[in-house]
């Protein structure tokens, strides 16, 4: 390795950093290729990397050492990244909060005092002197253990919540009395994709697998989902199967109950999208679960109720979404009454106060109206400026409520509003060192391949020369009905104030503009969410916000696969590419962990010879060709049983194999973090670390010059 390194740091540091040095291509660890191939009618194909799909195999983990070794040689030879590095950290050092809510006599809220692995869970008595109530930052070491979940009895006397070591989906679930923190029963383990719904003070439902007995444990399918009910004081093997499980099979079960605790609403599905909706009178001993919905073309969720009276949203036959009410005797869509119909936007609801709040998407940006129980408009709430909006919902009895504001350029806000004047009031500022009058954000709409108007919001500082020498990054996901609303970001303050700039396009398969938008971006039209993508590289290349050597993209997850495909399909658009935690692999997607759940947006190879071909041309695993590629850093986790690693691992061995350019291709292994949520604020400071140093390296950017 010594003489990798060496000529490593030669081809880094051969020239100035505001130069192009000539570079060679770099020699990267020896990937071995298998012969497998599978057969999808009648073609073959090869999969040389399958073996990197065993993550607990001596030869996977001892590729990924040598792979990260390669990575941060690479990176510890950028000379500015220490300078981005102290600059984030620097940044983040300042108090972060979450917005309040009451439970019991408490009022809890959460609090970060800046660059504290996880945030604190604090709780107060009125004015009274805030005192800590759970503190993340006990629960391991490293920070890696986080708080991942947590509800109360409609009391406030008990406390279940859940954590996740190392980033994992799978959680442990502990239960405690708030009045003296003391634990009760046992702790409940493999718990996954749950919430905790308090019956009384008695017990509470959640959901979950069995954990796989072979293989490994975070890429193992989980395909049978359980709704079970724990009784307190009881062992977890006593706990009583309520739905699910080998007699109904369903992929994802959830439960909750109405305020009152009346009703227990289950919502049942095999994919991400829709759902069936059953509920069950817990007034009545002995009540059945009664059907409501029978089957998953529609999204729809109890609200509220007013006693028998529920009110429910929905998309059925509204795909921008709507309000109804129906009585609980008798629920089924054929006795549901419009209050709040299906509008122009798409409509977000939740109550609190007596009211409900429709939060809707106005090309992407929130406009907020509060409505009575009749479904009466009061009023629209008056918001700062344009950004999103979230928060306000609440219990009936409560008088205010409180909501976050936030955009690209105005740092996330908590408002407290009351519910009766209608009148916005700050409760906490972000300290961020961040001057808003200093940037600007504006949204334009561009047109895609097909003739399709697709908006974009571009950030930069007031006053840039757009003279296509800004170092852009263009940012975008584009699935599963998921909207990218506007939202603040510390790590891009590093971007924004080196002259950057920062693009987030709402592509199709989001939730922007409702289910009509996200069909027109699943299965066998996929195709669309690569085109606006591309049509927005082009559109900013075009109008001199950039051009193609200071063009970098970024995506996670479904949009690591975005990356992944543009990739292959233009790698001469963009100079720098970020596939994060990706689905690289559209053949075998659905193998792994809940995989399968994703086929409402994708589809499978196994579904026809037409499915598979379309997946097949497109899928970033199989459509890598021999070409110049953009700079790569790809990154992932060891602990993501989301998106297993292994799409990320046989993408990067490929990419590598087939990058013909001096471009770098490098792949990021973060260790105890999973798909991203729970990450410790040192492990998210490292990897916005490395991207800038990155990008700015590979476009011959010299940041911080005066540093």
């Amino acid at each position: 390795m010594r003489s990798f390194f060496a000529l490593l740091g030669a081809a880094l540091l051969s020239a100035p950093a505001h130069a192009q040095a000539p570079v060679k291509r770099l020699p990267y660890p020896q990937t071995k290729k298998v012969d497998t191939v599978t057969t999808y009618f009648g073609t073959k194909v090869a999969d040389p990397y399958r073996w990197l799909e065993n993550d607990q195999a001596p030869d996977t983990k001892g590729w990924v050492q040598e792979q990260n070794k390669v990575t941060q040689h690479y990176l510890a030879q950028i000379p500015y990244r220490d300078a981005i590095r102290k600059r984030l950290e620097t940044l983040w050092n300042y108090e972060k909060y979450g917005a309040p809510y009451k439970e019991g006599k408490y009022t809890y809220f959460s609090k970060n005092t800046g660059l504290q692995s996880q945030s604190v869970l604090y709780r107060q008595v009125g004015k009274g002197t805030p005192e800590v109530f759970l503190d993340p930052n006990k629960f391991s070491k490293d920070g890696t253990t986080s708080l991942a979940g947590l509800s109360f009895t409609k009391d406030g006397s008990l406390a279940a919540y859940s954590i996740s070591e190392g980033g994992s989906d799978w959680r442990k679930v502990i239960v405690m009395k708030t009045a003296d923190k003391s634990l009760v029963g046992d702790t409940l383990k493999n718990v996954k994709f749950s919430g905790t719904a308090w019956r009384g003070n008695d017990g509470f439902y959640y959901s979950s697998y069995d954990k796989p007995t072979t293989g490994s444990q975070l890429a193992g399918k989980t395909q049978i989902h359980r709704l079970m009910y724990h009784k307190l004081g009881t062992p977890q093997s006593a706990d009583q199967l309520i739905f699910g499980g080998e007699k109904t099979p369903r992929r994802y079960v959830g439960a909750y109950l109405t305020e009152d605790e009346r009703f227990l609403v289950i919502s049942a599905r095999n994919t991400t999208t829709g759902n069936e909706l059953y509920l069950q009178d817990l007034s009545k001993p002995g009540s059945p679960i009664v059907q409501v919905v029978d089957n998953e073309k529609s999204t729809v969720g109890v609200l509220d109720n007013v006693g028998s009276k529920l009110y429910i949203q929905t998309n059925l036959n509204a795909p921008n979404n709507r309000v109804v009410t129906v009585d609980a005797a008798n629920p089924q869509p054929a006795n549901w009454k419009d209050l709040i119909p299906e509008g122009k936007n798409v409509l977000n609801a939740t109550t609190g106060g007596g009211k409900i709040f429709a939060n809707y998407l106005k090309d992407a940006t929130a406009l907020i109206e509060q409505y009575d129980m009749n479904g009466k408009k009061e009023r629209s709430i008056a918001l700062p400026s344009v950004g999103s909006a979230g928060g306000f919902g609440t219990k009936k009895e409560e008088k205010e409520t409180y909501y976050t504001f936030t955009s690209y350029t105005y740092p996330p806000t908590i408002f407290k509003y009351d519910i009766a004047t209608g009148k916005s009031t700050v409760w906490k500022k972000a300290g961020v060192q961040f001057d808003p009058s200093k940037f600007e954000s504006k949204q334009v709409f561009y047109t895609s391949k097909d003739g399709t108007k697709v908006p974009m919001i571009i950030t930069h500082k007031k006053g840039l020369a757009l003279n296509g020498k800004n170092p852009t990054l263009l940012y975008a996901y584009g699935g599963f009905n998921s909207s990218v609303t506007p939202s603040f970001s510390t790590s891009n303050i590093v971007l924004l104030e080196n002259g950057g700039i920062y693009a987030v396009a709402n592509l199709r398969g989001g939730g922007e503009y409702g289910e009509k938008w996200h069909n027109a971006g699943t299965k066998m039209q996929k195709q669309n969410v690569f085109d606006d993508f591309i049509a927005a590289g082009e559109y900013l290349v075009k109008n001199n916000y950039t051009s193609k050597d200071y063009l970098a993209m970024a995506g996670g997850s479904n949009g690591g696969l975005l990356v992944g495909a543009v990739m292959a399909q233009r790698p001469d658009l963009f100079k720098v590419a970020f596939p994060a935690v990706g689905v690289m692999d559209m053949l075998r997607y659905n193998q792994f962990t809940a995989g399968a759940g994703w086929a409402y947006d994708y589809g499978t190879a196994q579904d026809s010879k037409e499915m598979f071909e379309y997946l097949y041309k497109y899928s970033p695993y199989h459509a890598l060709k021999p070409a110049n590629y953009p700079a790569t850093m790809v990154t992932t986790a060891d602990h993501d049983d989301r998106v297993v690693p292994a799409h990320s691992f046989k993408f990067a061995s490929k990419l590598q194999e087939t990058q013909q350019g001096p471009a770098p291709v490098l792949i990021r292994v973060e260790t105890k973090a999973g798909h991203g949520a729970g990450r410790s604020t040192a492990q998210v400071i490292s990897e916005q670390t490395d991207k800038w140093a990155f990008m700015f390296q590979n476009m011959n950017v010299l940041p911080y010059q005066n540093n």
